[in-house]
């Protein structure tokens, strides 16, 4: 007699239900928020179930933006352009030459210039719109503003990207970081206009809102469930909370949040089954894999609201609207007014 999906499930204890890291114990879901590791094919012998990718283009996505602020330390070469101009104050750490930093009272993070940034492809709204300069909105997610700037991100990146193409591949990190990272970029663009943006943190932001989709889509296979989800959703609250700081760019984060949020469903959906349920089957039982009708739905929705998202952003950007015209309270987003700062100048 064959015996369904659900059977099995309702025939399976709690205990059983658990999934583990690839040759570990299997009621272990792993350290919160980041997802669990499905059993390795040598464990089930099923290649369809689940892959374990060799994880190198996070690796060269951290290698790449180290280059990129060498590189941008080396253009802004502090020594010289004080010198030439005949300003005060002392270039740090200048035993580094023309990699040494701007003074801490024009860059507290240990980096170059704003000129330099902007010069590279910083995001700023004017060349974006004005000038028709559209490859900023990639450009200036591989710029940092600093050290402390691109040591967070990268320690970010590495704890959370390893694990994501470890599990899904190259090709899906790799879209979700860029896309996502453009989609922030989008959404900075259109709310603020005085100021340039550089940084990581919209794809980074991506990567965290394509964790929890894919929690979502993925929600049966999983145990401990509501601890990982509770975890997680406390990390993104967390850094959003620290985006409402002054100088924050938030609408980055928000924008490569929600991208990475769609994108996890359109990319991370895995087939639907209880991967432990092998071993109460008889031997040489087929195991069907499917997915389920709400992960169809929940593709074609996120696809269907990605698209015109980048769309109808895209146009309101090069028609030169501005964001804020349409929505009064999104400043909020990227600054609170309080007792110690100010955010009439953000």
């Amino acid at each position: 007699m064959a015996v369904g999906d659900d059977d099995l499930e309702n025939r399976m204890s709690a205990k059983d239900r658990g999934i583990g890291s690839r040759g570990g114990d299997r009621n272990r879901i792993g350290p919160p928020p980041l997802p669990v590791a499905l059993p390795s094919s040598t464990e089930f012998g099923d290649n369809a179930l689940s892959s374990r990718w060799t994880s190198w283009l996070v690796p060269m996505f951290v290698v790449a933006n180290v280059v990129v602020f060498v590189v941008a330390m080396f253009v802004n070469n502090c020594p010289k352009h004080f010198e030439s101009h005949r300003l005060r104050g002392h270039c740090v750490a200048r035993f580094l030459g023309r990699l040494s930093f701007e003074p801490l009272r024009t860059n507290p993070l240990f980096g170059p210039s704003s000129h330099t940034l902007e010069k590279l492809g910083a995001l700023e709204w004017s060349k974006v719109v004005e000038k028709k300069e559209g490859w900023r909105l990639l450009t200036c997610i591989w710029l940092h503003a600093g050290v402390i700037h691109l040591g967070a991100n990268m320690l970010s990146l590495i704890f959370i990207g390893i694990r994501l193409e470890q599990q899904f591949g190259f090709v899906r990190i790799g879209v979700i970081y860029l896309l996502s990272g453009i989609g922030g970029s989008i959404l900075s663009s259109l709310f603020i206009r005085n100021s340039i943006s550089v940084g990581a943190s919209g794809a980074l932001f991506g990567l965290l809102g394509s964790m929890l989709s894919e929690l979502f889509t993925n929600w049966t296979i999983y145990s401990n469930k509501i601890a990982a989800l509770l975890t997680l959703l406390f990390v993104i609250l967390i850094n959003l909370a620290i985006g409402i700081l002054p100088h924050v760019d938030n609408f980055a984060h928000v924008g490569g949040f929600v991208t990475g949020f769609l994108l996890g469903f359109i990319l991370l959906a895995r087939p639907q089954f209880k991967w432990l349920a092998r071993v109460h089957m008889p031997q040489g039982t087929p195991l069907r894999y499917k997915y389920k009708p709400y992960q169809y739905l929940l593709w074609l929705l996120s696809l269907v609201l990605l698209i015109a998202g980048f769309v109808v952003a895209l146009l309101m950007l090069f028609r030169g609207e501005n964001g804020n015209d349409h929505c009064r309270w999104c400043r909020y987003l990227r600054c609170v007014p309080t007792s110690s700062w100010r955010c009439d100048d953000i």
